[in-house]
């Protein structure tokens, strides 16, 4: 699950926000090393999810993470790196889990059966981490390399699906977009089934809903 956040970098000279040159960031390559560095990302991950982004500060995530506040400035340029890492640990966990379900379908291919695996590792994965993902979509919200990280996290996700639908044969007309916007669908949907919580849905009927017009969709 760490992998993708712990691949070397290259280095470069500019100022990290914490006033360091990130050209002395250390990209672990010891296997203790890399241990540290999760437990960092770890430990902001928890303090995120507890205390909120802006009611979080360096030296606590050091304190949590059992490491001194220099330690961690040799990892990560300041606080909103630490958060970005725990975005793609959250986000990446997530997609992990979606593609193995994916992958590990078996021909024939049910198209519903699919959607309704989909929406429920979605929502499954919103119950787990309610607090993560209100954080981090707030922080989507007001911080541009957040929203651009959860951008390319979009595209990256949606080429993926749409490369594994073309390896079960299907292959609709644009088919980027229209995963795109059932990908938004289901992402509305587990919102509403997590978070909002209105009375008066019946969210079974609109699961199947959704599972219909994404099926049609996708068939055409």
């Amino acid at each position: 699950m760490y992998g993708n956040l712990l691949k070397h970098q290259k280095p470069n000279t500019k100022r990290g926000r914490s006033g360091m040159s990130t050209s002395s960031i250390r990209e672990p390559r010891q296997k203790r090393s890399i241990e540290k560095k999760k437990r960092i990302v770890d430990a902001g991950f928890k303090l995120f999810c507890e205390k909120g982004y802006y009611n979080t500060n360096t030296a606590e995530i050091a304190k949590e993470a059992g490491v001194s506040t220099g330690i961690v400035y040799n990892y990560f340029n300041d606080k909103k790196d630490i958060f970005i890492a725990a975005v793609k640990f959250y986000s990446e966990g997530m997609t992990s889990q979606l593609y193995r379900s994916l992958m590990g379908l078996k021909e024939p291919f049910d198209m519903l059966e699919t959607l309704d695996q989909i929406i429920n590792i979605f929502t499954t994965s919103h119950t787990l981490s309610k607090e993560a993902h209100e954080e981090m979509m707030a922080m989507s919200h007001t911080d541009n390399d957040v929203r651009e990280y959860f951008c390319n996290f979009e595209l990256t996700t949606a080429e993926k699906i749409v490369e594994i639908m073309f390896q079960h044969g299907i292959k609709p007309e644009n088919a980027h977009e229209k995963v795109h916007i059932a990908m938004g669908m289901i992402e509305n949907f587990s919102h509403e089934v997590v978070y909002h919580k209105h009375e008066y849905m019946n969210y079974d009927v609109m699961k199947k809903e959704i599972i219909r017009i994404v099926a049609e969709m996708m068939n055409s």
